[in-house]
């Protein structure tokens, strides 16, 4: 069976290898960087025929790897932020108002980031229609958390919709959970990309996309693999041999710390982002 990911680095990584390839894929670039221990790589997706050898649609992805994070380094989290408002800022069309909509079931772990970050925005949009002049300096942020469709039994992008409809945002971030098909990458990498995102597609529960055909706006994902196939960690069984453990997920041990630390980060990052002039100590004293 495919190895399951919604991470572009690694669709590039499993292509490469299955196709024996090491020179860069038709249709395809990437870059890697590293600034102050974070690693990122930028894959761009050019056309249809990188898209079909990728299997996402054409834009860009952008993967920061938080090894310092992940090390407990000292200023390790501050350096974190700083790069992932630096990537979503390049990622984003100029703006001043912006919806960020939180995406998952906060009562399941795994897929929690997206509430998790939203504990960490600094939301400004009802501070600019009442005091405009007072709050000159920020942009105006609006959050949303559509919650899951066995909650409320309204589509989330439905929902999202109606709010874009009504508070009339320039961009839309929307947060969630994503799966990835290499251990290592959990909870120790965030993607963003310009596509856009299918909700629950982590916790093989997809819906309906969120992008800019069904929203009306640009729209920027932010994403962290919290989930692994569990047939993924095991050697290739034979074509006759049952699994018994074919259609399970793994996630960390320690998932609710790291889901806890890694939504607070896209909060921070997504606050710098957006509020330009604003320090890591400045939006702690905003946020909880």
């Amino acid at each position: 069976m495919p190895v399951r990911t919604d991470l572009a680095l690694e669709e590039r990584e499993l292509f490469r290898r299955d196709a024996g390839e090491q020179t860069e894929l038709p249709g395809v670039w990437a870059r890697e960087t590293n600034a102050k221990g974070i690693k990122t790589t930028c894959v761009k997706i050019l056309n249809e025929q990188g898209a079909s050898q990728l299997h996402k649609p054409i834009g860009t992805y952008v993967t920061l790897e938080l090894a310092p994070l992940t090390r407990r380094e000292t200023g390790a989290f501050g350096r974190a932020a700083a790069a992932l408002s630096r990537q979503l800022r390049a990622l984003l069309p100029p703006c001043e108002h912006i919806l960020v909509v939180g995406l998952g079931n906060a009562a399941v772990t795994p897929d929690a980031v997206g509430p998790e970050a939203l504990k960490s925005l600094i939301v400004t949009r009802h501070l600019k229609l009442s005091a405009a002049e007072a709050f000159s300096g920020f942009a105006s942020v609006s959050a949303a958390e559509p919650g899951v469709l066995g909650s409320t039994g309204v589509e989330s992008v439905e929902l999202v919709r109606g709010v874009a409809e009504h508070v009339k945002p320039e961009a839309i971030i929307v947060i969630d959970a994503l799966a990835a098909s290499c251990a290592h990458r959990l909870c120790t990498t965030v993607q963003l990309t310009d596509t856009g995102i299918v909700p629950g597609s982590g916790v093989q529960n997809a819906r309906a996309a969120f992008n800019a055909q069904t929203l009306g706006a640009p729209v920027v994902a932010v994403g962290v693999p919290t989930v692994i196939d569990a047939d993924a960690l095991l050697p290739a069984a034979a074509p006759d041999e049952p699994r018994a453990i074919s259609g399970m997920v793994v996630t960390p041990r320690d998932i609710d710390a790291r889901v806890r630390e890694l939504g607070r980060l896209i909060g921070y990052g997504i606050d710098l982002a957006l509020h330009r002039g604003l320090t890591l100590a400045d939006v702690a004293s905003f946020v909880p």
